[in-house]
């Protein structure tokens, strides 16, 4: 069934509020829009200042008439009146807003605060990559140098053996034996360190 529109009524802006509110209850959507144009400015300033965002204020404010709209039928005229009705009704939709807005920024911090641990694991692990470099490197200056010269020529030049035998000018099967002897040497070393990575 349609809404029905007093025309007289839309022409005067001496209605009282209690008039509008009747009105509304009754689904005249005149009512609303007289009732809305009569108390958005004032409840759009007091969202703003309470929320701090213009955005958020704007939604609010619209929540706040569909809450009127809705709600209309339940106002009781010897509880108050209608502007402190109006007012509690956008005092508790800004604050359920608030509300959402910390918890979602709660959230948000949260998740944030994940990021450093995260940036501790990585820290945590250059550290440990580290500590293994200067064992290797410490495990290497304690081979004899014939043994540690074709180890780095191997592993950080990146010879053959073959090659290692020729620019060391040394027999293959000695260049075989002492890396081995080498590795062996290495590996007891930084086993000892407890790092079995070799």
């Amino acid at each position: 069934m349609a809404a029905r529109i007093d025309p007289v009524f839309l022409d005067t802006e001496q209605t009282s509020d209690a008039d509008l509110i009747r009105r509304i209850s009754n689904n005249d959507e005149a009512a609303l829009a007289l009732f809305y144009d009569r108390y958005r400015k004032i409840l759009f300033g007091l969202l703003v200042r309470i929320l701090n965002n213009r955005a958020e204020a704007e939604d609010i404010l619209q929540e706040v008439f569909v809450q009127v709209w809705q709600q209309a039928k339940s106002f009781d005229a010897e509880r108050g009146k209608v502007f402190t009705w109006l007012l509690t009704i956008t005092r508790c939709r800004a604050i359920d807003r608030l509300r959402f807005l910390k918890t979602r920024t709660l959230a948000a911090e949260r998740a944030s605060a994940s990021k450093p641990l995260y940036i501790d694991s990585k820290i945590e692990q250059n550290l440990i990559l580290r500590k293994r470099q200067m064992v290797v490197r410490t495990a290497l200056s304690g081979l004899p140098e014939n043994q540690r010269s074709l180890l780095l020529m191997a592993y950080f030049d990146g010879y053959s053996q073959t090659e290692i035998a020729e620019r060391a000018n040394v027999p293959l099967g000695t260049v075989k034996t002492r890396m081995r002897m080498g590795m062996t040497k290495l590996r007891e070393t930084l086993n000892a360190d407890s790092i079995n990575w070799l």
